[in-house]
C-alpha cells in the first residue's frame, strides 16, 4: 500500500548515515573492517532501505543475527558485499548460506559439524567464524570445547575458510563492567593462541561492538561490529562521556540521528473543564482545552507506557500527551498553542523549527533503551529517504 495511505512516515537522512560512518571509521585504524549490525530490521529503519545507504558510503560487510534477515539482504545488497550471521541459521539453511556466500558464525558442536558437513557435500567451503564463550555465557564455544573444535577444523581441512574468531562482551557499555570485560579481552587472547598454536590462524579476530569501540580500543583487531552507532546513537551516556574525557568535555556530538517519524492531526476538538479524557479516568481536564488527535498508538511503536507522559511538537512546540495512549491513536494538549488545523504536522521524533524530541527522551520516560524502542517500530511504516 503507498504511503498516502499510512498514518505516519519514518524519514532517514542519508547525510546523517554518512556522517556517522565517517566518524565510526575515524575512530578505527586503516585495516580494521566497520561491519554494521543491521539485526533487528537495521535497528527498526529497514534492512531494505538502509543497506543501499550504506553501500553508497563505502561499507562492504554487513552484519545480521539470523538467515532470514540475510535472505533479505542478499535481495537487495550489491554482489560484492560481504554478509555475516552472527546468531540463528537453522539446519536447513545451511545449504543456502554455503551456497550463497553467507559467513557464519558456529558457537556450538553440533552447529558446526553440520555446517562442515555440508560444505563437504555440496563441494564448497563455508565461510566461519567460530564464537568463543569468553564471560558472558551466552553464545559461544566454552574452553573444554576447544580442542574438539580443533579436531573438527582438522578433519574438515579443505571445507571451509576459517573467516574469524569472534567473542561478545558483557556490557561494555558501562563502567561498572569493566573488570569484567578486561578478563574476556584475556580470556579471548589466551584462546586465540590455543588455535594458533594448533595451526590454525583465523582471517580476522573480531570482537568490538559500539560500545567497545568507543571504551576499549585494543579491541579494534581486524574487524568491528557496530550497531547503534551507525544509527547516530551512543550505547549510553557513560559512552558518550568516554568519548568526551577523551576528546574534550565542550566537544559536540558528532554523531547525527538518521530516523525521524511524523504524523499529522485527524481531528481537534475542544472539551469543558471536568471532562475526563480518553479512557478510564486517568486525565481530567481543570479548564476548558484544546485537543488534537493524531493517528499513532502503541500499534505502530509508541508505547502505551507514554500516556499522560509523552511529548509531541506541533507548531515547532512541546505539547504533552494527555490520557492513555490507545491503540491508534494518542491525544496531545494544544490549549496553549494557536491556529492549530486538521492535517497539521506532528513530529514524534525528531526536529520541528527550533525544538527536538529524541529517541532518548522517550527512554528515560519509560525505561526503555534506545536500542527497544528503535526495533519496535512496525515494518509497516513506510521509511522515505530524505537529505
Amino acid at each position: 500500500m503507498g504511503k498516502n495511505f499510512h498514518t505516519s512516515q519514518l524519514k532517514l537522512s542519508k547525510s546523517a548515515v554518512a556522517n556517522n560512518i565517517r566518524f565510526i571509521k575515524s575512530l578505527l585504524g586503516d585495516k580494521t573492517i566497520y561491519s554494521p549490525v543491521i539485526k533487528g530490521n537495521a535497528y527498526g529503519h529497514d534492512i531494505e532501505t538502509f543497506v543501499p545507504l550504506l553501500e553508497r558510503n563505502g561499507i562492504g560487510h554487513l552484519s545480521v543475527f539470523s538467515a532470514d534477515e540475510a535472505y533479505r539482504v542478499c535481495q537487495v545488497k550489491k554482489q560484492g558485499t560481504r554478509l555475516m550471521i552472527m546468531g540463528q541459521i537453522l539446519d536447513d539453511q545451511c545449504k543456502w548460506a554455503i551456497e550463497e556466500g553467507v559467513e557464519v558464525y558456529a558457537f556450538e558442536l553440533e552447529r558446526l559439524q553440520i555446517l562442515l558437513a555440508t560444505a563437504k557435500k555440496i563441494g564448497k567451503q563455508v565461510l566461519l567464524h567460530i564464537e568463543v564463550e569468553t564471560g558472558m555465557n551466552r553464545l559461544g564455544f566454552q574452553a573444554k570445547e576447544i580442542p574438539q573444535v580443533i579436531q573438527l577444523l582438522d578433519t574438515y581441512q579443505g571445507h571451509y575458510e576459517f573467516e574469524g574468531l569472534c567473542t561478545h562482551f558483557a556490557g561494555s557499555e558501562s563502567i561498572a563492567n569493566y573488570l569484567r570485560i578486561k578478563n574476556q579481552i584475556k580470556r579471548y587472547e589466551e584462546v586465540y593462541q590455543e588455535f594458533f598454536d594448533a595451526g590454525f590462524t583465523p582471517k580476522l579476530r573480531h570482537t568490538a561492538c559500539s560500545a567497545a569501540v568507543i571504551s576499549y580500543p585494543e579491541t579494534h583487531m581486524d574487524m568491528v561490529r557496530v550497531g547503534i552507532l551507525t544509527y547516530g546513537f551512543w550505547p549510553s551516556k557513560e559512552t558518550f562521556i568516554a568519548y568526551l574525557q577523551k576528546n574534550g568535555m565542550n566537544t559536540k556530538d558528532p554523531l547525527r540521528r538518521v530516523i525521524s517519524w511524523s504524523s499529522t492531526i485527524m481531528a481537534t476538538k475542544t472539551v469543558d473543564a471536568g471532562e475526563f479524557i480518553g479512557y478510564g479516568m486517568s486525565y481530567q481536564a481543570t479548564q476548558a482545552m484544546h485537543l488534537a488527535v493524531v493517528p499513532v498508538g502503541y500499534a505502530y511503536g509508541f508505547t502505551r507506557s507514554l500516556s499522560n507522559m509523552g511529548r509531541v511538537l506541533i507548531k515547532g512546540k512541546r505539547v504533552p500527551i494527555i490520557g492513555i495512549v490507545n491503540m491508534n491513536l494518542l491525544i496531545a494538549d494544544i490549549s496553549a498553542l494557536k491556529d492549530v488545523a486538521k492535517n497539521d504536522e506532528v513530529v514524534l521524533i525528531g526536529k520541528q523549527r527550533n525544538n527536538e524530541i529524541s529517541v532518548a527522551a522517550f527512554g528515560e520516560l519509560t525505561n526503555q533503551p534506545n536500542y527497544e524502542l528503535l526495533t519496535r517500530l512496525p515494518e509497516s511504516i513506510p521509511r522515505v529517504v530524505v537529505r
